[in-house]
């Protein structure tokens, strides 16, 4: 049986493919993690979700910020934009299935091979947060993702604030944080204080801030954070991090980690997708 950690496919249903015949992945065999935003951005976001659907429990799979915005955009609580290529899903016959689907998919994971721990999320977390209380309070939004107030939520899912964690936090205030921290979530001061505006590497930092993994003192320094998200800091493999997201739908690659068994080793398969491959980009 092999373990895979999956970066963001973002609707890129050809090379999603051709890396599960790369890895020659068998679902009664292997397992996949997927790191989040399954869809969107790339051409076929319908046929990711169906193909993932059809794995059953081979496939465990994180939301990302553009699963959400899915969730929201099928609620009426944002429109698509002009970028999105949503349309696949929210006008597809089997619409409904596919959302309830995402719906019972998760925030974060916590995985325990060979006495090593694995935590992986969509985007980062927050250098105060443990590993225990980042999947504590995963669970409180996934409580909510699968009820009847997710649409309340994602009405007033959009916003900043607030930027720095406090455990009295309630209410929206304080799920919109955990999902902004769990799904978007790139640069932070030391404190933990986030900022959202910058998507450059980890090179851009603006003055105060420095990437999230970075920041002294992090609490979740004892396990391997698996993460997406940020396609423009690429693949980056550290004892205790791993960062998947290699840009597939700009016309990067899409990777996956083969988690060894034993003393840690690790493969990391990459294809490169069918937008690099196209004249000009």
């Amino acid at each position: 049986m092999a373990l895979y950690m999956i970066g963001d496919v973002q609707g890129c249903d050809n090379a999603l493919q051709r890396l599960l015949n790369k890895i020659s992945f068998s679902p009664s065999r292997d397992t996949l993690y997927f790191l989040g935003d399954l869809v969107n951005r790339g051409p076929d976001s319908a046929s990711v979700l169906r193909r993932l659907m059809g794995f059953g429990a081979s496939a465990q799979c994180l939301l990302g910020n553009h699963d959400l915005h899915l969730l929201a955009a099928a609620v009426g609580a944002r429109r698509p934009s002009r970028k999105d290529t949503l349309d696949s899903v929210l006008q597809a016959p089997d619409r409904e299935a596919m959302l309830a689907w995402l719906r019972q998919q998760r925030m974060a994971f916590l995985l325990e091979q060979q006495n090593h721990s694995y935590l992986m999320v969509h985007a980062g977390v927050l250098p105060t947060w443990t590993a225990s209380q980042t999947m504590a309070l995963a669970g409180e939004f996934e409580a909510v993702l699968r009820g009847p107030d997710l649409g309340h939520f994602l009405q007033q899912m959009y916003g900043n604030s607030p930027n720095r964690w406090d455990d009295a936090l309630q209410g929206i205030d304080r799920l919109r944080m955990i999902v902004n921290a769990l799904t978007r979530l790139r640069f932070c001061t030391a404190e933990g204080v986030m900022e959202f505006e910058t998507s450059d590497g980890a090179h851009a930092a603006p003055a105060g801030y420095l990437p999230w993994y970075d920041a002294p003192g992090r609490k979740t320094r004892d396990v391997t954070v698996a993460f997406g998200h940020w396609s423009t800091l690429g693949w980056l493999g550290r004892d205790d991090l791993f960062a998947l997201d290699s840009g597939c739908v700009w016309g990067g690659h899409l990777s996956a980690l083969k988690l060894g068994t034993g003393t840690p080793t690790h493969e990391l398969i990459q294809v490169k997708c069918e937008q690099a491959q196209k004249p000009g980009l």
